[in-house]
């Protein structure tokens, strides 16, 4: 007998691509809903003609951009792509627009094109975005700067967390507005709840798990968080 054809895997809803930006290896995400090919650019900081390359490698028709936060290497270039694609910007929330009003001064101390604006809409905690058929969850997460966002794609188990959290380190809270606790009680009551199966890719560095990161994240971990 005839053993039948295995079936193919189903193509998944969301798929998303790394486009490192700035001398700081800033991890701006293209994410496209694969049903319509409509995308979302995540935190166009900078390097224009490589975010460019990678729509058009893709194959997709940019609908919007998105920002988790204002800082310039995330923020420093999304009003021009916005204005050159004509598409609107959502978030980051509106506790960041100290940062996005002083992009063009962080630019120049960076040596990174910063272009001040405030976006088409802010986001709150409990919002949507969609893209495409997709809908992906909005999380406020302070801490790293006061209005910084997530978002989560639940039936991917997929979020997009920016500077929040990383392979085996934290946000940054040293700078203007930034807040340890408030970063760690933003990782433990917003990111853990989503499940330790949600892959996540951060604003730097390599993707990772929630998962992974409460076991051996020498910060966040459940060991290091209980002897906190």
């Amino acid at each position: 007998m005839t053993e039948p054809a295995p079936r193919a895997a189903p193509e998944p809803a969301l798929r998303a691509m790394i486009v490192p930006v700035t001398a700081i290896e800033q991890n701006c995400t293209i994410i496209w809903c694969t049903r319509t090919m409509k995308a979302a650019v995540i935190d166009a900081g900078g390097d224009l003609p490589r975010i460019r390359a990678a729509i058009a490698e893709a194959g997709v028709t940019v609908e919007k951009l998105l920002l988790t936060h204002g800082h310039i290497d995330h923020a420093g270039s999304a009003k021009p792509l916005a204005d050159e694609l004509g598409v609107p910007i959502e978030g980051p929330h509106e506790d960041d627009r100290f940062w996005l009003a002083r992009l063009a001064d962080d630019g120049r101390n960076w040596g990174i094109e910063g272009v001040p604006f405030e976006p088409d809409r802010w986001l709150n905690d409990g919002d949507t975005v969609t893209v495409g058929e997709l809908t992906l969850d909005v999380y406020h997460t302070p801490g790293h700067t006061a209005g910084h966002v997530i978002f989560h794609h639940a039936p991917s188990k997929f979020a997009q967390v920016g500077d929040v959290l990383f392979q085996g380190s934290i946000g940054r809270t040293d700078l203007p507005q930034g807040d340890h606790q408030q970063l760690i009680t933003s990782i433990v009551t917003k990111l853990w709840p989503l499940g330790d199966d949600t892959a996540f890719v951060p604003g730097h560095g390599k993707p990772s798990t929630f998962g992974h990161e409460r076991r051996w994240n020498m910060f966040v971990s459940d060991e290091a968080l209980a002897a906190a």
